[in-house]
């Protein structure tokens, strides 16, 4: 079977030159000092980089992800709980509804089905038949990582079963934004975690776990050059672990999304161009009676230019400053409205669940 559930790639529009990391970390380089000043020998030793060992952590996280196989491909899930529920990627689980998921651990194989999925936020559960021998993540609190910790993502890239990779956290609060593909709607992650660990074709829906062996992320996206469509080295996303259990618990427990908590202004929107070709703004197409811009006197045929400081030339800039604003948040748009430029306040209101 073809790996056809790959590794999201997501467009940047940050130099490609700039890459953080490189999908390795010089532990403890700091601790060399000139040689008028050197430590004792044996202190020396151990501050040799390569000398550390994750060997621990990997065998306790290794049984806590799984490979997931849907008739579309392959993909990777992490262990929720005792009742088999796991977490993963909306695009693993892409039209696997009323199919089996084969799961594959170190418990051996067995089949699974869908629980529910979200793909606003690319997250879906699907759940074991059998949860014998799968044992549970432990998970952390990713609003605690922070830009310079090591990490290390596991899942099962090109059907490697329990591969493991290297890296830091390059950034935190990354909003980003993947094109729709076949099958698959565009996504954009309001608050993701940027690694240098390698993110390839199958680790979607893995484990990203710092060196405390606690998962704080699940790998979704790889960056790509906007210009070539090659994938950049040492650029990955992973969805923070706190949005992941959220979104999966209500699933689990309603079988879909009943707070996203995400903002929305209540209007479908299309990029519009100016008279040279060029993105001219965030066309509103309908607007939901009663919701945000239906109160704010929006109307279709209006073109949101800004929101708030931001410039929004197209629907995709429009989207990630709603992903970096909150429900109930009071914002200011510039709208331009038969010629004229008019700005409106709206109070946001909540991306519906589903």
């Amino acid at each position: 079977m073809g790996l056809s559930l790959r590794a999201r790639r997501v467009w940047t529009a940050a130099a490609m030159a700039a890459v953080i990391g490189g999908g390795g970390v010089a532990v403890g380089a700091a601790a060399f000092a000139p040689a008028t000043a050197g430590p004792p020998p044996a202190a020396a030793a151990a501050s040799i980089p390569g000398t550390a060992s994750y060997a621990a952590v990997v065998r306790e996280v290794l049984p806590s992800v799984v490979l997931i196989r849907t008739p579309n491909g392959l993909g990777s899930g992490v262990v929720l709980d005792g009742k088999g529920n796991i977490v993963t990627n909306a695009h693993v689980a892409a039209n696997a509804a009323g199919f089996q998921i084969q799961v594959t651990g170190q418990a051996g194989p067995r089949p699974a089905k869908l629980v529910g999925s979200y793909p606003a936020d690319d997250l879906a559960v699907i759940r074991a038949d059998d949860p014998s021998g799968l044992t549970p993540a432990r998970f952390g609190d990713s609003s605690q990582a922070r830009a310079g910790d090591v990490v290390l993502a596991v899942g099962n890239p090109l059907g490697l079963s329990g591969s493991v990779t290297e890296g830091i956290i390059s950034a935190t609060g990354r909003a980003v934004t993947e094109p729709a593909t076949a099958g698959s709607p565009a996504v954009t992650l309001p608050d993701a975690i940027q690694t240098s660990a390698p993110i390839n074709p199958g680790n979607s829906g893995g484990a990203l776990v710092n060196t405390s062996g606690e998962v704080i992320g699940i790998p979704t996206l790889a960056a790509a050059s906007p210009q070539s469509g090659a994938q950049a080295q040492g650029i990955g996303f992973a969805i923070p672990a706190n949005l992941a259990r959220d979104i999966a618990q209500q699933l689990i427990t309603s079988g879909h999304v009943t707070n996203s908590d995400r903002a929305a202004i209540g209007a479908q929107v299309a990029t519009v161009t100016g008279t040279d070709g060029a993105p001219a703004g965030a066309g509103v197409v309908a607007v939901t009676p009663g919701g945000p811009a239906d109160r704010a006197g929006m109307r279709p045929g209006d073109v949101i230019r800004s929101f708030g400081k931001t410039p929004t030339p197209g629907t995709e800039s429009l989207t990630q400053a709603l992903a970096g604003a909150r429900p109930g948040q009071t914002v200011t748009l510039a709208v331009a409205r038969d010629g004229q430029t008019l700005t409106t306040e709206v109070r946001l209101g909540e991306l519906p669940g589903g």
